[in-house]
């Protein structure tokens, strides 16, 4: 099967950024009380459920997988980009880190108790996202938990030579109502949601969005 474009734009743009990438960001978490807070509710909703390990899907250099570690979770990351995952072992030996994508993630069905999705369906065209919310389905067990970040808006941003690397791509704004109905048609159901004025002081440029969902437990809950 031929790989999708934007999977191999993508994986190119992170394997050039990588290092200068977890120079930048490396403590953002840090800066950020209601992301950690929305991190903590999630870990809490997981371990509550008992319905199994945690996938963060599109994980880059690993901070948010070991903070989830660092919160009880039994907790792997996956990424596109080979020196993004050289990275992550580096930095968080104690993790799973692992080469893969959110398409097609390479799981049974009903593996998981939960996925993070921290700002990485970001590059995925907006066409592409009901096999990316049907993929989640598929993987997360009943009761599971779907995790999202991601900013608002309608336009994208367009990132061009970030660093000084001679590579560009379009980081993809979202609607939360948008979403939601995407993973409404997926079987998922929004939870909660949390939307954050942007903070120029830490680099936002447009509002931030957060969803928690959930996979219903049996039919019709």
């Amino acid at each position: 099967m031929t790989e999708p474009d934007f999977l191999r734009t993508t994986r190119a743009f992170y394997d050039a950024v990588a290092e200068d990438y977890d120079d930048h960001f490396r403590d953002v978490l840090e800066t950020r009380p209601m992301d950690r807070a929305m991190l903590a509710g999630f870990a809490e909703l997981v371990r509550a459920a008992g319905a199994g390990p945690v996938v963060d899907v599109g994980c880059g250099p690993g901070r948010v997988t070991a903070h989830l570690a660092a919160l009880g979770l039994s907790v792997s990351g996956v990424d596109l980009s080979p020196r993004m995952v050289a990275l992550a072992r580096r930095a968080h030996p104690g993790v799973r880190f692992e080469e893969g994508a959110m398409t097609s993630l390479d799981l049974p069905d009903g593996a998981l108790g939960g996925v993070v999705a921290w700002y990485s369906i970001i590059h995925t065209p907006q066409e592409r996202l009901p096999e990316v919310f049907a993929e989640f389905h598929r993987v997360l067990a009943p009761g599971g938990h779907l995790l999202l970040a991601f900013q608002t808006g309608d336009e994208p941003l367009h990132i061009d030579r970030p660093f000084g690397h001679p590579v560009s791509l379009d980081f993809r704004r979202r609607q939360p109502d948008r979403i939601a109905d995407l993973v409404g048609r997926a079987g998922l159901s929004v939870r909660a949601r949390l939307l954050r004025e942007p903070e120029a002081e830490l680099g936002d440029t447009a509002p931030q969005a957060c969803l928690m969902i959930r996979k219903p437990a049996a039919a019709g809950s």
